[in-house]
């Protein structure tokens, strides 16, 4: 009922870009507010951007505001996260993330339902 699957992940060289995109399983995917987090090697997972359920309002941390754009598509079921100018910090796990019935938050706790995560490594 919740599944998400992140694809789009991989090795890239600093200065770089690449493009993740979330699918979800889910008849009503416009009911769900998304995120994106994502974990570093002995780290907490932290928030990384959000979108609400429309699209209208999108969030973003300090640290990728203007380099990272959240976007979605709702017939397709899918959130995409354009990553440009891509830094050797922004290594990690990328997981996306939904909140049914909400508005988006920054806040891991709130999300429902999570993807296995996918592997972006930035080499410098």
């Amino acid at each position: 009922q919740g599944q998400l699957e992140e694809s789009g992940g991989g090795l890239v060289q600093a200065g770089g870009s690449l493009r993740l995109s979330c699918t979800a399983s889910r008849r009503k995917f416009s009911d769900y507010a998304m995120g994106w987090f994502r974990q570093a090697p002995g780290k907490e997972r932290e928030f990384v951007a959000a979108i609400s359920w429309s699209g209208r309002n999108t969030y973003y941390s300090d640290s990728v505001k203007g380099r990272f754009t959240i976007s979605r598509d709702n017939a397709k079921n899918t959130v995409a996260l354009q990553m440009n100018s891509l830094k050797s910090e922004d290594t990690a796990v990328y997981y996306c993330a939904s909140r049914v019935w909400s508005e988006a938050t920054r806040e891991k706790g709130d999300y429902d339902y999570w993807g296995q995560g996918t592997q972006v490594t930035v080499s410098s």
